[in-house]
């Protein structure tokens, strides 16, 4: 191989990778056309091939590290730049991505709300009327604590914070994936959870209300709960999309109609999760301290309601 011919063959390419790779790291990856990107992926392969061969053909130690430190930068814009674009889409979604698609499926979580609060009503109703209702749907060992013992259970969390918070984490993300699954079944098992968890609050809400420890009860939900509630709907509303998919394609084919629905509830479910983390470490730590005087939580709940309304609300730049 002439050594010099093939340096003046290839130099203009390690010149151009250079040239680029000098405005991506002054000015990011954002400062480049689409063109030059994927000029820059095929000169960053083409320099890689290039430094290969100058190590085959033992071409002078100079070159080698030159042609290696333009390679080690590409590597550097080309997978790691990707990664930090990849967060920076993240963060978007975050910010403007989420409230948008709240916005545009309120309807099928605004029905999720409606089954959950028909379940909590119908369940008040009945549990003021019939003794009996309470024990179908609370756990006997609860009612016999709170009607017997007047105390709520909330203390068996204080020690074991760390505990107790994965375990609430897991079992709410559970109940959110299964109401977003539940949408396979045209929306029946969604509409099941949506309705039962409706019923269980409920029955519990009438049990401290009876034994006159509402006051202290709803303390303790206020703080988590203005996160999780919301995202447990958020997820019901996920569900309903599936099942609208199914039942009502509209003007799509079914399949097509569930890459749609499905795209809007996929998104939901990445806004449920960090609400879930943070709803569930509240639960674990802050819902439960006797330290923390319960108007101080209900000001915590209700300030985190607050926000979360106003960041559903925000509109896409």
């Amino acid at each position: 191989m002439n050594i010099q011919r093939w340096i003046a063959r290839r130099e203009p390419n390690w010149q151009r990778l250079d040239t680029l790779l000098k405005q991506v790291e002054k000015k990011g990856l954002k400062s480049v056309r689409a063109q030059e990107i994927r000029e820059l992926a095929s000169l960053y392969r083409s320099v890689a091939a290039d430094l290969a061969r100058a190590r085959t053909q033992q071409i002078g130690q100079t070159l080698i590290q030159s042609l290696q430190n333009l390679t080690t930068r590409g590597y550097t814009q080309i997978y790691q730049g990707s990664r930090r674009q990849e967060w920076r889409a993240a963060l978007e979604f975050y910010r403007w991505g989420l409230p948008s698609v709240v916005q545009q499926t309120f309807v099928y979580i605004a029905t999720a709300t409606a089954l959950f609060l028909l379940g909590a009503l119908v369940s008040w109703w009945y549990a003021w009327q019939d003794p009996t209702f309470m024990s179908l749907v609370v756990p006997q060992h609860l009612i016999s604590q709170v009607r017997d013992e007047h105390k709520l259970w909330m203390g068996s969390i204080v020690g074991v914070e760390p505990l107790a918070s994965s375990s609430i984490m897991i079992n709410n993300l559970s109940v959110s994936f299964g109401a977003v699954a539940g949408g396979i079944s045209a929306g029946a098992y969604t509409t099941y959870l949506m309705v039962f968890n409706g019923l269980l609050i409920g029955a519990v809400g009438t049990l401290v209300g009876q034994n006159n420890l509402a006051y202290p009860f709803w303390a303790f939900v206020f703080p988590h709960g203005a996160l999780e509630l919301p995202a447990i709907f958020f997820a019901g509303g996920a569900g309903l999309l599936l099942a609208r998919a199914i039942l009502f394609p509209g003007k799509y084919r079914r399949g097509d109609a569930l890459k749609f629905y499905g795209s809007q509830a996929a998104q939901l479910v990445f806004g449920i999760v960090p609400m879930l983390i943070i709803a569930g470490t509240i639960e674990g730590f802050f819902s439960p301290n006797p330290n923390v005087p319960n108007p101080i939580k209900y000001l915590v709940g209700l300030g985190l309601f607050i926000f979360l309304v106003l960041y559903c609300n925000r509109k896409s730049r």
